[in-house]
């Protein structure tokens, strides 16, 4: 038995065919069928199901490739730590963040870390919490920036500082002029512009909405912060931004609300009780020594 055995398990088991697991492979299906009965045999039990049109794992294949896959997230985690260079002068950190901190938080950080290590890469990927709590436990990423709450087990989560909300429109909105705060039930009249419901500060409106016991007016969904500044520039939509986003856009108007909006923590996350790179440890102090003012 040998380490491509196990890859090539893995591969059949995630395409569920053996064309498409041997073209991902770059290997023929003839080698690729041959090798799976060899490790077949090696453990003398049949690990794929054959018989229908899908190809599918075996009782003792789904134990098998369970034990497989973390087998391998720990082998990737060691060749890691082998290749990291405590010096600094290479190496490749994956860092994810939440939407909202790419237009304020994550642009500063690597200009930083890029200017002090000049020869680390770096992966950059905004995408949903959970998501990013998946691919640290995978160990498919290095560090993420995120909030804090109910986490994921192995997940450890350190504070940074706390981001508050505001209601936010643009130069040209007939709410710009509000002088004092808005009562919340008058955003049940304003079309608003919002973060789809899979990311975690469109959770955390959500929840402000119906405690306040209003129904809002949505009037665009999007999954980028970038697009939402632009309908808000435009003038007809409002939107829910964090204070920090609305500092740096002169355009751009927070207005009060009562209640007032909840704020939430901010927290970097990793995986606990893993190996950390020097790349890793280097971001993660640049972090701490960049956290805004409350």
């Amino acid at each position: 038995m040998e380490l491509r055995h196990i890859r090539y398990l893995l591969a059949v088991a995630d395409h569920r065919n053996f064309t498409r697991a041997a073209e991902s492979l770059h290997i023929s299906q003839p080698t690729l069928s041959q090798q799976i009965k060899q490790l077949e045999r090696a453990l003398g039990v049949a690990l794929l199901d054959r018989s229908g049109r899908m190809v599918r794992l075996t009782d003792a294949g789904e134990v098998y490739a369970q034990h497989a896959r973390l087998a391998l997230r720990d082998l990737d985690a060691g060749e890691r730590a082998v290749h990291d260079v405590q010096d600094l002068t290479r190496g490749h950190l994956r860092v994810a963040m939440t939407p909202t901190f790419t237009a304020y938080f994550i642009g500063p950080l690597v200009h930083r870390f890029r200017s002090e290590y000049p020869g680390i890469t770096v992966a950059v990927r905004e995408t949903t919490q959970d998501r990013i709590e998946a691919e640290l436990i995978a160990n498919r990423l290095d560090l993420g920036i995120a909030f804090t709450g109910t986490h994921a087990a192995g997940i450890e989560a350190t504070a940074l500082f706390v981001e508050t909300l505001s209601l936010v429109v643009g130069p040209d909105h007939p709410l710009a002029a509000t002088a004092g705060p808005l009562p919340a039930d008058r955003l049940a009249r304003e079309p608003l512009g919002l973060l789809s419901a899979d990311f975690a500060t469109r959770a955390h409106i959500d929840r402000y909405f119906a405690e306040c016991g209003v129904d809002p007016q949505i009037a665009v969904e999007a999954n980028s912060i970038a697009a939402l500044l632009e309908f808000v520039r435009r003038g007809s939509l409002a939107t829910v931004l964090p204070d920090a986003i609305t500092h740096v856009h002169a355009d751009l108007h927070p207005v009060p609300l009562t209640p007032p909006l909840p704020s939430r923590t901010v927290s970097l996350l990793r995986r606990s009780s893993a190996y950390h790179s020097a790349a890793a440890r280097a971001f993660a102090a640049i972090v701490y020594e960049s956290v805004p003012d409350a």
